[in-house]
């Protein structure tokens, strides 16, 4: 298997594409005057935009590591795994994108403070950041990946200039450079995704010894493997997919920067529309995504496992011509720079709305952007330095599974709580607390559990999970029995749920 080098019209792409980023960054960085706009707090953002963004936040560069790994491998299963994000985003339509954007207001928890208390609000700012810095450090540790073998570069320095440059400009421009910088991000990675089928569809072409994309597309249906459009296959059975299922929904639906586009659209018709936009991407995007890794079985057979993780940037290297590779390598860094900027401003934002102003209620406008700034090159920093633990941690590991262990033990306890408050009356205001720091507890001992051999199983998703979200409910309603609310602390949650439900004033 030969691979090509990266030529100099390749490097001039990479450079041309962050240079337009942090031109984006710059020239926002004059607009945003408040914390709010730095935010989107002044919900302004068209719905369009907000479901490109959406859209580009709910996916990154582990799409094409590990789900075009599982593709080489499995054939069709990542696509089966990718479209059990379509229900649950039309799910949030149905359900959550109104309570949403009448809950939220200057951060995705906020709400948190009325529904259940303000000591809830900030537990859950201090233990939620855990699973978000945990979640962009995976992202960034997969980019930092693709761009090691796409580029050549050492590991340690991809990841190095990954995180700076996203840090960068999220640091200028905000919400709205983020969301414009999605945008444009999601033209490369259309250009791309379009592009590289076809492709792969001439190599197949020639390994079979025709010409044309049909004879390529008869080639590559004739030579894949028996079973190789199975909906499951291996451990990713039904029942790992109905609770990969739970876990896709609940982050859909709580994920701090996903939340944040859903409150920062100009109406509530827009924040379903948003959603509806994003559920039909989800459902078009998967297979053209991992076509090339599933062609790659058939005309570079021989990636051993391994090097699997790496299979979508040795295809393009493979197939490309000079300056396409350049282009998606851009796009890769496109879809984890999406995710992660937005990570970086929704947990910002909640570093700055939900601890600093508690501590310092007085804050200027000035002193409130200065806090922002310095929230998101804190938390671009933590992620890094997260980033480098876990590539020495995970070992013969995947990427994939390593995600899961990590959801499974934090995302139930964080997501449970969150929901059941936009939902349930009757759960008492402590019950939130309780659930929490509880079923995080629970989590980290299965966890711990699992590092015994005889027990190893339990760190994966398929058990950590359900054992750590039916803990969580269970103690939902045990605190609830436990620390039932007073007469003016019912008060409080009715009048919360009459503005979420739209019956204040009447």
């Amino acid at each position: 298997m030969i691979q090509k080098s990266l030529a100099l019209a390749d490097y001039a792409v990479i450079v041309a594409f962050f240079a337009v980023m942090i031109g984006v960054g710059v020239y926002y960085s004059r607009r945003s005057k408040s914390s709010d706009q730095f935010f989107g707090n002044d919900k302004t953002v068209p719905w369009w935009l907000s479901g490109v963004s959406f859209y580009m936040n709910s996916f990154s560069a582990l799409a094409f590591v590990m789900y075009s790994a599982l593709a080489y491998k499995f054939g069709w299963v990542p696509v089966t795994v990718s479209w059990l994000s379509v229900p649950a985003v039309l799910l949030g339509a149905w359900f959550l994108a109104v309570r949403w954007r009448r809950a939220a207001k200057g951060s995705p928890i906020d709400y948190i403070a009325s529904r259940y208390t303000p000591g809830m609000c900030r537990t859950l700012a201090i233990l939620g950041l855990p699973m978000q810095l945990l979640d962009n450090a995976l992202k960034l540790l997969a980019i930092g990946t693709v761009v090691g073998v796409g580029m050549g570069f050492p590991l340690f320095w991809s990841i190095c200039l990954s995180g700076v440059i996203i840090v960068l400009y999220t640091f200028l421009g905000g919400l709205k450079a983020t969301l414009t910088c999605d945008f444009i991000q999601f033209l490369i990675i259309l250009a791309v995704v379009f592009t590289l089928p076809f492709m792969c569809l001439e190599r197949l072409a020639d390994s079979g010894g025709g010409e044309g994309l049909m004879f390529g597309m008869k080639t590559f249906f004739e030579k894949v493997p028996v079973g190789f459009f199975d909906f499951t296959a291996g451990k990713y059975t039904w029942v790992y997919m109905l609770v990969f299922f739970c876990a896709v929904g609940s982050t859909l639906s709580t994920n701090w920067s996903l939340v944040q586009r859903y409150y920062s659209t100009k109406s509530e018709r827009d924040a379903k529309k948003m959603a509806y936009l994003v559920a039909a991407l989800l459902f078009v995007g998967p297979p053209l995504f991992f076509f090339p890794a599933m062609a790659a079985r058939i005309f570079i057979p021989d990636i051993p496992e391994a090097e699997m993780n790496g299979v979508y940037a040795i295809v393009c290297k493979s197939v490309l011509p000079v300056g396409m590779v350049g282009m998606v390598i851009a796009a890769m860094f496109s879809a984890t720079m999406s995710s992660l900027a937005g990570n970086f401003n929704a947990v910002a934002a909640v570093i700055v709305n939900e601890l600093y102003l508690k501590l310092d209620r007085t804050a200027s406008a000035a002193r409130r952007m200065i806090a922002a700034r310095l929230a998101t090159i804190l938390t671009g920093g933590a992620v890094v330095a997260l980033t480098f633990v876990m590539q020495y941690a995970q070992g013969a590991d995947d990427l994939f599974n390593l995600s899961n262990k990590v959801f499974g033990v934090f995302l139930p306890p964080i997501a449970i709580p969150m929901l059941a408050g936009i939902f349930v009356r009757r759960l008492s205001r402590r019950s939130g607390m309780v659930a929490l720091v509880g079923g995080i507890a629970v989590g980290l001992c299965v966890f711990f559990i699992g590092g015994i051999r005889e027990y190893s199983y339990l760190r994966e998703m398929i058990w950590v999970f359900p054992i750590t979200a039916a803990s969580t409910a269970v103690l939902l309603v045990a605190g609830t029995k436990i620390f039932p609310d007073k007469d003016d602390e019912r008060a409080e949650v009715d009048g919360f749920f009459d503005r979420i439900e739209g019956k204040a004033g009447k």
